[in-house]
């Protein structure tokens, strides 16, 4: 995958772009990563970028020409997906990441101050994506977290095959509790199925422990999930208070 970035601040990706799993795509080269500076494309000495907003009002605009022009330099294709990262779009989920993750060029657009001039938003955004119901000074922040959730669902990124197939999320619910040695911690113990060696037992036990785990903090998740009679019969008992 490709990923253009446009931003004010290009050098707010560079630590992050450098470190784990999106530092090993990179060496891997499953992802062609390039971070680009909007002020390059200003055409003016004083590099400005932004104005007021006519009407009057607080803050300052993105000019529709300066951005039109940054995004025109790095798109070749037509069909490449133009993404805003903004509190307006929609919400970035598991599902949405996997949309992307399939796409074979991203290329997308930091705002910043006030927002974009809406012609630019009009001619040259084809998507806008927000992270959560709450506003960044800029979404530099917004787009390595995109990047991020894109990124590690590329096959070869993450270390075990399908493990991002168990993430919470991915199949609609959340992911039930891990444990790893030493066998007790101040106390507490491991669930003895996770030891027996049965393997039947033990998908059967963490498949209980995402149902009750999505129960307990996001029921509403349970409305949309694919859930077999087995998951309904267990749901059942815990709506009952008998379930483990």
């Amino acid at each position: 995958m490709k990923i253009d970035v446009l931003t004010l601040f290009p050098d707010m990706f560079s630590a992050v772009m450098s470190e784990s799993m999106m530092w090993k795509a990179r060496e891997r080269a499953l992802l062609d990563f390039h971070v680009h500076d909007i002020r390059d494309h200003a055409g003016n000495k004083q590099r400005k970028v932004d104005d007021s907003p006519y009407g009057g009002g607080g803050g300052m605009i993105l000019k529709p020409d300066v951005l039109a022009r940054a995004i025109e330099a790095v798109r070749s294709d037509g069909d490449t997906p133009v993404i805003l990262l903004s509190p307006q779009g929609r919400v970035l989920t598991h599902q949405v990441a996997a949309e992307l993750s399939r796409q074979p060029h991203l290329i997308l657009v930091c705002g910043r101050y006030e927002g974009v001039d809406e012609r630019a938003r009009l001619l040259a955004i084809s998507d806008e994506i927000s992270i959560g119901d709450y506003v960044l000074t800029g979404g530099e922040l917004a787009a390595l977290v995109l990047i991020d959730a894109v990124v590690r669902l590329i096959p070869g990124v993450l270390g075990a095959d399908g493990a991002q197939d168990r993430d919470s999320h991915a199949d609609g619910l959340l992911e039930g509790p891990h444990y790893t040695r030493p066998p007790e911690f101040r106390g507490l113990g491991v669930p003895e199925v996770l030891t027996s060696g049965h393997h039947a037992e033990v998908a059967r036990w963490r498949r209980q422990q995402s149902l009750k785990r999505t129960f307990e903090r996001r029921p509403e998740l349970l409305e949309t999930a694919p859930l077999s009679e087995e998951d309904h019969a267990y749901l059942a008992q815990l709506e009952d208070g008998a379930g483990d």
